[in-house]
């Protein structure tokens, strides 16, 4: 029965995870958890995940970050340094494989791939990037210099 819930609401154990994030986030000191907040929010518009594990994943990794800094009484300037958004754009690319735009772009390279194979007007023993057989670059026009 779970089965079919699953395929509705998501899974329930990424779900689980998720609230034990939110609690973690409630119980950070100021001015910590409103940094992290606000980390959150652009991660949410500028990160483009597309699955719930890659979130879940994301957002343990940032608790932890945030729980660490709070340990060693780490300043959030000093955490986050004097451009935040180089922060979260350097830690998002630590998740490049869950946003939506890795998937378009493995789409796009395999569409480009077959279109290629199948370009009926490519010349006869042409290699597919363009280059000749014998590994220099075909010329255009037909005269010598």
């Amino acid at each position: 029965m779970t089965g079919w819930i699953e395929k509705v609401t998501g899974p329930l154990e990424e779900k689980k995870r998720y609230r034990q994030h939110r609690a973690r986030l409630r119980a950070l000191p100021e001015p910590y958890r409103t940094a992290q907040e606000g980390v959150e929010r652009y991660l949410m518009h500028a990160g483009g995940m597309v699955g719930g594990d890659s979130l879940v994943r994301m957002l343990d990794d940032l608790d932890e970050i945030f729980a660490g800094a709070v340990a060693d009484r780490t300043p959030v300037r000093a955490l986050v340094g004097e451009d935040p958004v180089a922060f979260v754009e350097d830690f998002l690319s630590g998740y490049a494989e869950g946003q939506w735009v890795a998937k378009e772009r493995r789409r796009l390279v395999e569409t480009i791939d077959r279109a290629a194979q199948a370009d009926p007007s490519a010349p006869d023993g042409e290699a597919p990037d363009g280059e000749a057989p014998d590994g220099e670059r075909p010329t255009s026009g037909g005269g010598a210099s």
